[in-house]
């Protein structure tokens, strides 16, 4: 039985056979999602590896990471960084997803170990609930899957599911210790 038809005029979804489906409203929203979270996350890698957006640099953002008792101190500000970049991008365009999820959830979850006090809200410094949000909104995009709007179309985990909501959160938890571990 089949279940479509092919046109000509409709291209096919690489390793399915299938005609692709219009985007819908989960896929836009997918979009805008990965985009928010993704960009931020770009942004604040770009400020401590570049200096990008008023950002620091890597050289005083390795004096903030020493002060806070990470040594050596410019390994784990340039490591931050690159998470914070890479992941970030690779959310914002749904590229290799589980993975740029992995690095955004191990990186946002030690900002939340640094949040003081674990605070929701602070006037005085970090505060618990932003990292806590960009971990959740990486994990979701994991779970969920970037959507047909997403350069990750022909993969699997286009889709999301079990398996990438769990290798990303594994991924990130693990190293996120790792580095606690080691600082």
């Amino acid at each position: 039985m089949k279940l479509h038809t092919e046109r000509p005029d409709q291209p096919v979804v690489p390793g399915t056979g299938a005609a692709p489906m219009p985007a819908g409203a989960s896929d836009v929203a997918m979009l805008m999602l990965r985009l928010a979270v993704g960009l931020i996350l770009a942004g604040a890698g770009a400020q401590k590896l570049f200096g990008w957006f008023g950002g620091s640099g890597p050289d005083a953002t390795a004096a903030g990471f020493a002060q806070l008792g990470y040594d050596p101190a410019l390994f784990y500000a340039v490591l931050a960084g690159a998470s914070e970049f890479l992941g970030g991008l690779g959310l914002a365009v749904g590229l290799l997803t589980p993975l740029a999820a992995a690095a955004s959830i191990g990186v946002m979850i030690n900002a939340m170990e640094i949040a003081p006090q674990f605070s929701l809200w602070s006037s005085t410094g970090p505060a618990f609930s932003y990292p806590m949000l960009l971990a959740v909104g990486a994990f979701t995009v994991a779970a969920v899957g970037p959507g047909r709007l997403s350069l990750d179309v022909p993969f699997p985990w286009r889709d999301g599911g079990w398996g990438p909501a769990g290798f990303a959160l594994l991924l990130g938890c693990a190293g996120a210790a790792i580095v606690l571990a080691l600082r």
